[in-house]
């Protein structure tokens, strides 16, 4: 039996009206977070996953969280790497609401929806929640319509991402937890100002274009001892074109091609400072510092390592054809008790040892 004619749940005018008591309501009782859209600036094909990611834009919008009792989630576990907090909470956010405010009709993010992976800062506990999943079905199709989107999330755990919304509360996480280079250089032109992204450049074709470099973006930085020609640069967002580079020079006395610039270009240089000295912990090599994280065991790990495995093992599966480093007797002359090293090589029927050629059966 077909339903009453007389009677429709799609009136727009009750639809409209649910949704401004809606959004009245969480005027009321919600809070103001800003929405950070996420952008992908590098995605693994393979594994489908973000690589490198980074938030360009915030917008400030009210929603409404859906927890009585507090965060939800597991909460805070003990274990064997530390304390790990688990918290997990719901927002509510109106649909018209949010394609007013952040949608893609007014903004450029490129979506019509909020989307898993976008960040929600929440302003009341100083707290990055992560969207781990978007329920746009709940409440379920009252009127015909759907008012409102509800965002799972959880705890966001800093991954070195690139945050650049121009809101210093929130760019402020890559100060305190992105890895950071620290660097003393002497300012040579140019300000030297935080979020300026420099380079140094050490090698150059024969057209002078940059072919190795790294650079680093300015973090924060600070004077010594009030001297404008001793500053500290706090680096981080490493990026390199040679992957033997992990770390910055200090620069050569009077060779201006190992300092600082802020562009890879030389005729369009603006900015320039000398690398005086590269800050370390106790002498440690630079590479292996995290130097806002007291404990981190990192290089303790890397000692600790190269006593158990020999990273210049030259043939560490055995292939046929490769050298191999052999230790045999020596003539008591030789530093280290009479002990020197030769190489083998060996095909797929013998090795030789020096003179001494062994014969390999194919067959065994």
């Amino acid at each position: 039996m077909p339903r009453n004619v007389y009677f429709s749940q799609q009136a727009r005018s009750e639809q409209h009206l649910f949704e401004d008591i809606i959004i009245e309501s969480i005027k009321i009782y919600g809070t103001e977070v800003y929405y950070l859209p996420r952008s992908i600036v590098n995605r693994d094909m393979i594994l489908n996953e973000d690589v490198e990611s980074q938030f360009d834009d915030a917008y400030m919008v009210e929603m409404y969280i859906d927890n009585i009792d507090g965060f939800e989630g597991e909460g805070n576990l003990m274990q064997k790497f530390g304390l790990e907090i688990r918290d997990e909470a719901t927002f509510v956010v109106a649909r018209r609401t949010w394609e007013k405010l952040v949608g893609f009709w007014n903004n450029t993010i490129g979506s019509s929806r909020p989307m898993e992976g976008d960040l929600i800062y929440l302003p009341m506990s100083n707290a990055f929640f992560e969207i781990s999943f978007v329920e746009h079905e709940q409440p379920f199709y009252q009127l015909s319509n759907l008012p409102v989107y509800k965002l799972q999330a959880r705890l966001f755990e800093y991954n070195d991402e690139d945050f650049n919304t121009g809101i210093d509360v929130i760019d402020r996480i890559e100060t305190e937890h992105a890895d950071v280079t620290t660097i003393l250089v002497h300012p040579g032109i140019g300000d030297l100002d935080i979020g300026l992204r420099l380079y140094q450049v050490l090698e150059r074709d024969t057209n002078g274009d940059a072919v190795k470099w790294i650079s680093g973006e300015i973090a924060d930085k600070e004077y010594v001892g009030d001297n404008p020609n001793n500053v500290n640069l706090y680096l981080h967002d490493l990026q390199v074109n040679d992957p033997n580079l992990s770390y910055f020079y200090e620069s050569t006395f009077g060779d201006t091609n190992t300092y600082l610039v802020d562009n890879l270009d030389n005729n369009e240089v603006a900015v320039t400072a000398e690398v005086v000295e590269i800050y370390d912990i106790d002498n440690r090599t630079t590479d292996l510092t995290f130097q806002n994280d007291d404990s981190a065991q990192n290089y303790d790990f890397e000692q600790d390592a190269d006593a158990i495995i020999d990273f210049s093992e030259l043939n560490p599966f055995g292939e046929p054809g490769n050298p191999i480093p052999v230790t045999t007797p020596g003539t008591g002359t030789t530093p280290g008790g009479g002990v020197s090293t030769t190489s083998a090589t060996f095909d797929s029927t013998s090795i030789t040892i020096d003179s001494s050629t062994i014969t390999i059966d194919k067959d065994s």
